[in-house]
């Protein structure tokens, strides 16, 4: 019997089925990374079961000789949990635990069950657990599942036992319970974050798959002291800080939760508040971990979402991060070749974090306007503005207020439009 101590407390057998055209190398990368998930929930690993398949079996996923192979290791092994590297249809959970007589769950459970351990606002324990909840439902039809004799842990944490073996009824009352109150959160979010909305500072959104770097890569650019460990999923709620630019100016930078591929619509959900980020933000900073042998694919997941969220257009600076562990560099050309701005660095030692605050400056001056604005004397406020966030080039005290002259990002423009009286964008369009 295996011993279990601290974080570990489950014993898990982890499956999957691949087509013919995924190589073993990939194979091998993507059950270490459902490994990686496991061991973030609080499972030991000890043993893994793969199959390839035209399709899935509709009855028990798997063959009949990989099921009773996957039923020798659970036993031989001591697992009290499987954990399967796709999504299980509520039948084939079903069969599956009454073949194997232990709890089994997929992919999606398992990466809710991380989202409910590392949620820390209320907003954050409302999503996952409603996300939970809408991923239970199909799974309590009929006579379902007997959800009690499992014994919680892995795949039962957030909503709860006691809400678990709730009828369907119940469920979808405590659905739209949660609803309504993730309602009133965003709103009271929303309120709170005014004040940083009126503050024209353009805002920078980190994103990339999860454990490329962003977080230490955003303690290094602000100084602050965010979570950092090799474990997936570190990051769940945004976090927020001011960076001073080389050239004076100030942005907002937002660390966010790491994407990783294959995530239903139901867990993108889970995590909203951290992609409003992303959806608001000026400029996007695509961390990519450019010693992982997957990080084309890796990529290709990161903007995936992005295009679900309609904010691939936005500026994106592709940053190659971990640089001091690649050793084959030229691997990295056709990241290089269809991202739009690549900057390779190290996030850890700091190497490159020039040319990435030059790329963001760059951005920036694209943006720059020239504004005129006449201001009435009680409003010194957008004076000291635009002394803060851009380049005064004139100012004249009118009998009639205040005329300045500035260059400034044009989001600043836009929020102060009502003073102003003629802008050139330093593109060549010209506004009113």
């Amino acid at each position: 019997m295996h011993e279990t101590s601290g974080l570990h407390s489950e014993i898990a057998v982890i499956a999957a089925i691949y087509f013919s055209a995924v190589g073993e190398k990939e194979i091998d990368e993507d059950m270490a990374e459902l490994d990686r998930l496991a061991d973030t929930a609080g499972a030991s690993v000890v043993a893994r079961v793969t199959q390839r398949r035209q399709s899935p079996d509709l009855a028990y996923f798997l063959g009949k000789g990989k099921l009773e192979e996957l039923k020798e290791s659970v036993i031989s092994e001591g697992a009290d949990l499987v954990i399967i590297n796709n999504q299980l249809s509520p039948l084939q959970q079903r069969n599956l635990e009454n073949a194997l007589e232990v709890k089994v769950i997929d992919r999606t459970a398992l990466i809710l069950d991380i989202f409910a351990q590392r949620a820390r606002t209320r907003e954050g324990q409302l999503q996952v657990e409603l996300a939970q909840l809408n991923y239970l439902l199909p799974r309590l039809a009929g006579k379902g599942i007997e959800l009690s004799r499992l014994g919680g842990g892995i795949g039962t944490r957030g909503p709860g036992e006691t809400k678990l073996e709730a009828d369907r009824r119940r469920i979808r009352r405590q659905i739209i319970r949660l609803e309504e109150e993730l309602d009133k959160v965003r709103k009271q979010r929303l309120l709170q974050s005014q004040p940083r909305h009126d503050v024209p500072v353009m805002v920078t959104a980190l994103v990339g798959y999860t454990n490329a770097g962003k977080s230490t890569l955003f303690n290094t650019l602000t100084g602050a002291d965010v979570l950092t460990e090799n474990r997936l999923f570190a990051t769940l709620d945004p976090t927020l800080r001011r960076v001073r630019l080389p050239n004076g100016q100030t942005i907002v930078l937002s660390d966010t939760v790491g994407f990783i591929r294959n995530l239903p619509h139901s867990v993108v959900a889970a995590f909203r508040a951290t992609l409003e980020e992303v959806v608001e933000a000026d400029i996007i900073i695509h961390v990519v971990d450019a010693s992982n042998p997957l990080s084309h694919k890796q990529s290709d997941a990161v903007y995936e979402v992005l295009e679900e969220l309609g904010v691939a257009d936005k500026p994106i600076i592709t940053v190659l991060n971990k640089m001091d562990l690649v050793e084959h560099p030229q691997s990295l050309q056709r990241l290089a070749d269809t991202a739009e701005r690549t900057v390779a660095l190290s996030a850890l030692n700091g190497t490159g974090l020039d040319d990435l605050l030059d790329e963001i400056v760059e951005i920036m001056n694209e943006r720059l306007a020239v504004i005129e604005v006449s201001l009435p004397y009680n409003r010194l406020d957008i004076l000291s503005l635009l002394y803060d966030t851009g380049q005064v080039l004139e100012r004249r005290y009118d009998s009639d207020g205040i005329f300045v002259r500035a260059e400034v990002d044009m989001v600043v423009a836009e929020r102060i439009k009502e003073f102003v009286k003629s802008r050139v964008n330093l593109r060549g369009d010209r506004g009113r």
